[in-house]
């Protein structure tokens, strides 16, 4: 390895361990913002929150668990606050799924509801303060879907969810609030 790969290792490695700053310009709590109001200038139209993992944690689903529930007892278990949900994998015997069917607000859903062996070919999302906002894609010999996980989606043989558990103060309160625009 030469100097200049080494000093970049260095600097990777040293980058790394800064604690994440914080955003003194904007507070998530300081603006507030009423779901009948258009959007307030005072809301970035992207907001950066910096943070790193703590650890990773892989959780483990056995046949007839409910997907959305038995990740909402691994979280409360181990004391998991804050995490992002990096990836899912596994098999159903039942999904129940929503999305957003309107485009202005206040928002309205559909349902999807199904049941019959289903592949879970992703899971992503987030826990924010051990509230689980966590969506899915799944699919059969027929049909591909997706959309934010609701109970009464059952484990055939396993699922498998990867979660990587953001560091402690970081504040994720109002990423998922469509208030705040």
């Amino acid at each position: 390895m030469n100097r200049f790969s080494l000093l970049l290792l260095l600097v990777a490695c040293f980058c790394c361990q800064l604690p994440a700053q914080e955003n003194d310009d904007l507070s998530f709590r300081d603006i507030v913002t009423e779901s009948k109001e258009p959007n307030n200038d005072r809301v970035p139209d992207a907001f950066v929150v910096e943070s790193g993992f703590e650890k990773i944690v892989i959780i483990r689903l056995k046949h007839g668990t409910d997907l959305l529930d038995g990740i909402g007892k691994a979280v409360k278990e181990y004391g998991i606050k804050n995490a992002v949900v990096l990836s899912g994998i596994g098999s159903l015997t039942s999904y129940h799924l929503h999305s957003v069917s309107n485009t202005v607000f206040p928002t309205e859903n559909i349902f999807y509801k199904s049941s019959g062996p289903t592949d879970l070919v992703s899971v992503n999302g987030y826990v924010f303060d051990e509230r689980i906002h966590v969506h899915v894609s799944v699919s059969n010999e027929t049909t591909a879907i997706g959309g934010h996980l609701e109970p009464g989606s059952h484990v055939f043989t396993f699922a498998i969810i990867t979660l990587g558990i953001l560091k402690d103060g970081t504040d994720v309160s109002r990423l998922d609030d469509k208030t705040w625009r």
